[in-house]
């Protein structure tokens, strides 16, 4: 007898149980088919990509951003190479870890590390900090095994040589934000990337920035590089030749610095007469770009925009003041053309001038006596330009500082420029809907009311004067050339207008011109040159900030509280003869223009002519002008000579 006896009901329970697990099992095999089939077949591609990553990577390489030199091939902007601190996240143990270690040694935002990594593929790898220091980089070296996913690359970084010279003309770079990333639609732009921010760093991006490289390379588990399977080399970007003159414009703003305690604030222009070439030219005060290169940090950026003489103003293009008696130029060479006035008509100044029941003063209180145009201009007398403009009228002179080229952009291919002001009866009524007063022609006649121009309106319009009459757009860059040194596009002068102003009475202004800087009572004097037999024309300038009679009671200059003090005016050109350069300098709130602005002049009018001794080497090629007589021939400009078509961003 068995010792085990089954019962049917046993062995259907048996069965059921052999049934379930053979379907549990061909379940089991259809679900792991099913997954292979879905890894394989469905994402075999995107895991196939996953693992490629893993082992070979593409790898941007930077461009090294072209240079910008100086007519002298002096640099002014170049690349230096800079320790930059990356995480790949897929590669680091503990990212957070990793990062709370790093802020031991190296200051930098967490958070915002975070962020670029949930913006990005964890496999890309994520800026930390740029241009970090040598101490950092060999304690991070160290400590590499530790630090899986952790990477120092050497890449350029953008080198202002000189530091906060000519800092509003060069610009600088910022880091680029997603609404520009959006809108350029650049593929060859990426997160990180820095871009053209303002000056010459932004006009021309496109010719500087030069094209990225690439490289596959084989990394190991921990993301370190084993090797270079490809590559594709960056492409340099294009070197700018501009027209300034390192040596001089060093001067230049060595002469607008000013102290600690009493810093200067304006502006100054050099530029030659005959071509528009800019050779020196500053806003005061200056920020050093370098702050920008590896990204400003907070701290420095509160800094400058709490600066309460806003260091990032360019003055020269977008500050607007009032042109006061260098004006007198205008209402002179208006009151000669109209015939209002000839060389010998004379005017009485008893020291103010009458206007029904106005009264309008004199700077000279006790007045200049009997003066005809020669001696009104030296001497600066308003009662006699007064006396001009209430005959003129306002739309009169309108005309003529228009003529000039006042109130109006000078096609200078930076962004920002402002166009000033040049008031007309047509312009108070559309604008203030008020009729126009006579006593505003008598402010509106010395550069006051609501005249306003920009110091480089300013030095062109003294190259206008000088050079018989011509308008010429200013000019910053002389040449483009590529990497190979091949020459993309030359510059040349261009003339935007000529005016209609006869000769002889341009060369009468200038002859008063001369004598403001050069007889015995020009307010001009300061402004003449030491050992050299040059001969500098000028006109000084006192714009008022308030009304006369919010300082009137006032005695002593110094007295008066800082932000009501006259902005300080001179502007010149030299030699008398045959004249090369215009100075505009414009000090901000400096009082009177013959003690604070013309000495200015004469410290960068020494050093250019030091460097670049007149009647010698005298530009051929733009014109020429006939000698002794002071008369100024016409300008004769020759066509550009496009090597190779560049289109340029217009700067309005």
């Amino acid at each position: 007898m068995s010792l085990f006896r089954y019962s049917t009901s046993d062995s259907e329970t048996v069965r059921k149980k052999i049934k379930i697990f053979v379907i549990l099992t061909i379940f089991s095999f259809l679900c792991l088919w099913m997954r292979v089939w879905y890894l394989q077949i469905l994402k075999g591609q995107h895991f196939q990509e996953q693992s490629e990553n893993n082992r070979v990577r593409l790898v941007s390489l930077p461009a090294f951003r072209g240079t910008i030199k100086d007519r002298n091939d002096e640099t002014l902007v170049s690349i230096r190479p800079a320790f930059n601190l990356y995480v790949t996240p897929e590669d680091a143990r503990d990212l957070s870890e990793t990062l709370d270690w790093l802020q031991k040694i190296i200051d930098f935002d967490k958070q915002q590390v975070f962020q670029k990594i949930r913006e990005t593929r964890s496999f890309k790898p994520v800026l930390i900090k740029r241009d970090i220091q040598r101490e950092a980089v060999a304690i991070v070296e160290e400590s590499k095994m530790r630090l899986p996913g952790i990477e120092i690359k050497v890449e350029p970084l953008r080198n202002y040589v000189h530091g906060k010279l000519a800092s509003h003309v060069l610009g600088y770079l910022g880091e680029i934000s997603k609404d520009k990333l959006a809108s350029l639609d650049d593929p060859s732009y990426g997160q990180g990337d820095f871009i053209g921010k303002n000056g010459l760093e932004v006009i021309y991006e496109t010719l500087l920035r030069g094209r990225k490289g690439y490289k596959e390379v084989e990394v190991d588990v921990s993301g370190r590089e084993l090797k270079t399977l490809r590559k594709l080399p960056p492409k340099s970007g294009n070197t700018l030749t501009l027209t300034l003159d390192l040596r001089v414009q060093k001067v230049l703003e060595e002469a607008m610095t000013g102290t600690p305690k009493d810093p200067i604030s304006g502006s100054v222009v050099m530029m030659k007469v005959h071509t528009g070439e800019i050779i020196a030219i500053a806003s005061a005060p200056t920020f050093d770009a370098n702050l920008f290169a590896a990204g400003i940090s907070r701290e420095h950026w509160n800094k400058l925009m709490q600066d309460k003489l806003r260091p990032l103003q360019h003055r020269t293009i977008s500050g607007q003041y009032p042109p006061g008696s260098t004006y007198k130029i205008v209402t002179a060479l208006a009151g000669l053309e109209e015939n209002i006035i000839t060389p010998d008509t004379t005017i009485y100044c008893p020291g103010h001038y009458r206007l029904g029941r106005g009264r309008y003063r004199c700077w000279k209180r006790g007045g200049h006596g009997s003066m005809n145009l020669h001696k009104a201009l030296v001497q600066s007398c308003d009662v006699y330009f007064y006396t001009i403009g209430n005959k003129l009228g306002i739309d009169k002179i309108h005309e003529y500082a228009k003529e000039l080229g006042l109130g109006d952009h000078t096609g200078i291919q930076l962004l920002g420029e402002k166009r000033g002001l040049i008031p007309s009866t047509q312009w108070k009524m559309e604008n203030r809907k008020q009729a126009w007063l006579l006593g505003e022609t008598i402010s509106a006649s010395i550069g006051q009311g609501y005249n306003l121009v920009t110091p480089l309106q300013q030095a062109r319009f003294m190259a206008t004067v000088a050079n018989g009459g011509v308008n010429l757009k200013p000019l910053l860059v002389k040449k483009i050339v590529d990497p190979d040194g091949k020459l993309i596009k030359e510059f040349y002068p261009d003339v935007q207008h000529k005016t209609h102003i006869k000769r002889e009475n341009l060369q009468l202004v200038r002859e008063a011109l001369l004598g403001v800087v050069n007889e015995p009572r020009g307010t001009g004097r300061r402004a003449r040159l030491k050992g050299m037999d040059i001969k500098v024309s000028g006109k000084t300038g006192t714009a008022q900030v308030v009304k006369l009679k919010a300082t009137k009671d006032i005695e002593e200059e110094d007295k008066i509280p800082y932000q009501f003090r006259d902005h300080a005016w001179f502007v010149a050109f030299a030699p008398y003869e045959k004249p090369e350069v215009a100075v505009s300098v414009l000090v901000e709130h400096g009082g009177h223009g013959g003690a604070a602005a013309a000495p200015v002049a004469q410290k960068i009018l020494q050093k250019y002519f030091e460097l670049y001794p007149p009647f010698e080497s005298v530009e051929k090629a733009e014109a020429e002008t006939t000698s002794g007589s002071g008369e100024v021939n016409e300008v004769k400009v020759s066509e550009p000579k496009v090597k190779k078509p560049v289109e340029l961003p217009s700067a309005n």
